[in-house]
């Protein structure tokens, strides 16, 4: 990594960690491996984004509002505050999606800026972990590639929520098939 890198940790929020409202199973395990690369990144001087679902209480997603998921991620809850252990650097980019009622954000490129942010610090290569691999992380890591930035996923940082078997596995092939790098090693 160096100063053209970002490392960007999509969703590592208490919600979709063990004991929250859409728990991705072990998805509290992949906070030490973030944690690594997070040295390392700021090491380098890299770029460290971390993106998070900032919902409000009547959120379009919800299944109460006829969306498919439980309520998440509630703007100021702590089920929406990024997990305690995650170790994030002083400086680095904090990125709300999904902050309107009316329209879900997967992607932390998704009505964010976040493209034309990474740009304006000469960013050309980014890597991606973060929760879950095969909804926002699957989408952020889509639109890097679409965005032409050489996307990599560190595919020991992220884990599947699958809520259909197979979603993580078809996610990675996506990924893949759009260009992404599939890093396996931590």
């Amino acid at each position: 990594m160096d100063q053209q890198d970002a490392l960007l940790i999509v969703d590592v929020q208490n919600d979709f960690c063990p004991g929250g409202a859409l728990a991705v199973t072990d998805g509290d395990a992949v906070v030490p491996v973030l944690n690594e690369w997070i040295r390392a990144a700021t090491a380098a001087g890299a770029t460290v984004v971390a993106s998070r679902d900032w919902h409000p209480p009547d959120h379009s997603s919800f299944r109460e509002q006829g969306g498919p998921w439980p309520v998440h991620c509630v703007q100021d809850t702590q089920g929406a505050a990024l997990h305690p252990d995650l170790d994030l650097p002083p400086g680095h980019i904090l990125i709300s999606k999904g902050r309107s009622q009316d329209r879900d954000n997967y992607s932390a490129f998704d009505d964010t800026g976040l493209a034309d942010m990474l740009r304006e610090h000469g960013i050309e290569r980014i890597w991606v972990g973060g929760l879950a691999q095969d909804v926002c992380v699957r989408a952020t890591v889509l639109d890097g590639c679409e965005a032409g930035f050489e996307t990599h996923l560190i595919a020991a940082a992220t884990r599947a929520v699958n809520v259909h078997p197979g979603d993580g596995e078809r996610a990675l092939e996506a990924m893949r098939a759009a260009g992404a790098h599939i890093e396996q090693a931590a």
